[in-house]
């Protein structure tokens, strides 16, 4: 990739070829919610092909793991800082071998793998970004749920309410609740009472939400509440982490008809008779 001023020229890795060894680099690989049956055919042939395995052992099944070669290398990471995994990816790929570093969910939300990226580039360590499915999505597919309803919700919002990570003013919770879009929050389980009371401001009372506990894990569980029950409910199940929750008119279900498929919709595909 060429750099432009001011940024770092990233070495992205080679693409892998079935049944030949991987390229010495690290592949941050998104290993989805937890149920192993939801990653990509990709992330599952570099399972199977690397070296070296390090991953989120508090939010990745082992199960995921199974994939592995018997003798790969197999490091939890759930004690580590930066600090020591950084170098222990890059002394790894100096000596000739491949590493997937599995992130929970997708790494393009709240995986911290911006500074990974920035440190594996600086010390012209290749590397590549596989994405995973994401919470919110097997939130909804349990759900049977379409988030985005023609006349209804044609938009999505990802967020969190701010903690120990502090969101900027300007993604301040009620701000974006004023949308009332499909809105999905992340790590937000220890501030419900706050965050509920900010979606208050602009949903409904009985708005639905779908309160989702470690999702595709052995123990998941779903409840659906009214918006003014979810801080009770986390409560009354002692939620605090694994939680992401959906707020959405389009959770209500009825009839709504999207024209895509209409009789009198045409398009290149479908010309006017």
């Amino acid at each position: 990739m060429p750099a432009t001023p001011g940024s770092i020229s990233f070495q992205t890795a080679a693409l892998p070829v079935q049944g030949l060894p991987l390229a010495p680099a690290v592949y941050l690989v998104g290993a989805g919610p937890g149920d192993p049956e939801l990653l990509t055919v990709k992330a599952q042939r570099l399972i199977s092909q690397a070296d070296v395995i390090l991953y989120a052992n508090s939010l990745v099944p082992e199960q995921i793991l199974a994939w592995a070669r018997p003798d790969a290398e197999r490091l939890g990471t759930a004690a580590m800082t930066l600090e020591n995994l950084l170098p222990l990816m890059i002394e790894r790929v100096r000596a000739g071998r491949s590493v997937v570093r599995l992130q929970s969910g997708d790494p393009s939300l709240y995986s911290a793998i911006h500074e990974q990226i920035q440190a594996l580039a600086e010390a012209e360590i290749p590397f590549e970004v596989v994405p995973g499915i994401s919470a919110y999505q097997a939130a909804a597919a349990k759900l049977n749920a379409e988030l985005t309803i023609p006349g209804l919700v044609q938009s999505i919002i990802l967020t969190r309410i701010s903690g120990r990570t502090q969101v900027p003013p300007r993604e301040d919770l009620a701000a974006l609740a004023a949308h009332q879009t499909s809105l999905c929050l992340y790590l937000s389980a220890r501030h419900v009472e706050a965050a509920q009371a900010q979606l208050l401001q602009h949903y409904e009372a009985d708005t639905p939400v779908a309160i989702c506990f470690r999702l595709g894990w052995p123990d998941e569980q779903i409840w659906l509440v009214p918006l003014n029950a979810m801080a009770a409910a986390t409560r009354d199940h002692h939620l605090v982490r694994t939680t992401v929750y959906l707020i959405s008119p389009a959770l209500r279900g009825g009839a709504v008809r999207s024209r895509l498929y209409s009789p009198d919709h045409t398009h290149l595909f479908r010309p006017k008779p």
